[in-house]
């Protein structure tokens, strides 16, 4: 049950021009878990015309000498994260002469986040509304790019009555993380409509895979969803969509973030841009060939996800949206702003200060 406006998925020329250079359903298997892949050893040709300010960084020349090894850490049941198994399986990282182990990470936030910070991982993808809070604490994680936008949504049953986001006032919410990048996000639009998130509606946590049981046993009205599991739920006529981050001003802003360990940004900056530029790339060819990416990520999918749904959300997700540099900055200001109106940052802190600190412009190295 997707928009039938399709203005989510098309091609921004806008936004890729302003954009400068460039947890769902988790399977975890212990903090960490490594996979192994062989790479495709001729990376695909990527059609630069729809993505003409980013062909100079991509024509940088790779890393010289034996292939750099890294491990990058990834949620895998992020469907949204599909770029990273593109980028082995299709040879990517390979071009920029990097050896990536990925690294399913299932710990907290801030233990990834310190993961990194000390050298135990040196990248990783996340969310941004749940990355930033962290960061606000000092980690010496440096965030390179956004990735793309659109995997988070309110869900509700078709005769709930609730037909906007404003309906949820009064309502009693499911989430499956009262800290959790969706509720952050959804609370900021209700607070943008004038409704106090915090005492206006009543957030539930509830196990991630059971969110649609509380709907359905009447115990809430409606409930908060990332893909690939929202995406399912749709298929099913009993449920839909009130709302998305791909909404208003949303739909041309990132919601994951490159984060890269700091003292690899500052002792090797060259090794940085390689892995900032090799996850730019695939992103790109994901936007340009979800098909391709679909079946990249089929392994870590969901049984119940065919590689028609998978495609239908790598279309979905904005892969053609991934800002870098002074883009980047702006929107990483933007949400600290946002942060700040429903009480999750200090009012203290300094958003354009804040900005300037975490973000990295690996590409002016």
């Amino acid at each position: 049950m997707m928009s039938t406006d399709n203005k989510k998925t098309v091609m921004n020329r806008r936004t890729l021009l302003r954009a400068g250079a460039a947890a769902a359903f988790a399977a975890p298997i212990g903090a960490y878990s490594a996979q192994a892949f062989a790479p495709r050893a001729i990376t695909p040709a990527i059609d630069f015309s729809e993505f003409p300010v980013c062909k100079t960084a991509s024509d940088a020349p790779a890393l010289t000498g034996a292939p750099r090894k890294l491990k990058l850490s990834w949620n895998a049941g992020a469907v949204c994260l599909a770029p990273l198994p593109v980028a082995i399986d299709h040879g990517f990282f390979q071009k920029q002469n990097l050896d990536v182990e990925l690294v399913n990470y299932s710990g907290s936030t801030d233990q990834l986040l310190e993961a990194i910070a000390t050298g135990k991982s040196d990248a990783g993808l996340g969310m941004a509304l749940r990355w930033l809070k962290p960061l606000e604490q000092g980690f010496d994680v440096k965030i390179a790019a956004g990735t793309h936008g659109g995997c988070m949504r309110v869900l509700t049953r078709t005769n709930s009555g609730i037909g906007k986001l404003a309906d949820l006032k009064g309502k009693i919410v499911a989430v499956g993380d009262l800290a959790g990048p969706d509720k952050n996000f959804f609370s900021i639009q209700l607070a943008k409509l004038g409704i106090d998130p915090i005492k206006d509606v009543d957030w539930r946590a509830y196990p991630g895979n059971l969110l649609n049981v509380a709907v359905e046993k009447g115990e809430v009205q409606a409930f908060l969803s990332s893909d690939p599991l929202a995406y399912l739920w749709l298929k099913d006529a009993q449920y839909k969509e009130v709302a998305s981050n791909l909404d208003g001003e949303y739909r041309d802003k990132s919601c994951c973030i490159v984060g890269l360990r700091g003292s690899l940004v500052r002792e090797e900056p060259q090794v940085a841009r390689a892995i900032t530029q090799a996850l730019l790339d695939a992103a790109m060819f994901t936007s340009q060939n979800p098909d391709k990416a679909a079946k990249s990520f089929q392994p870590y999918a969901p049984k119940a996800a065919n590689l028609a749904d998978l495609e239908a959300m790598a279309r979905y997700h904005t892969h053609h949206h991934h800002p870098t540099g002074e883009v980047l900055k702006r929107e990483l200001k933007g949400y600290a702003d946002d942060l700040k109106t429903v009480q999750v940052f200090k009012q203290s802190t300094d958003t354009a200060k804040f900005a300037e600190r975490i973000y990295v412009d690996v590409f002016s190295v």
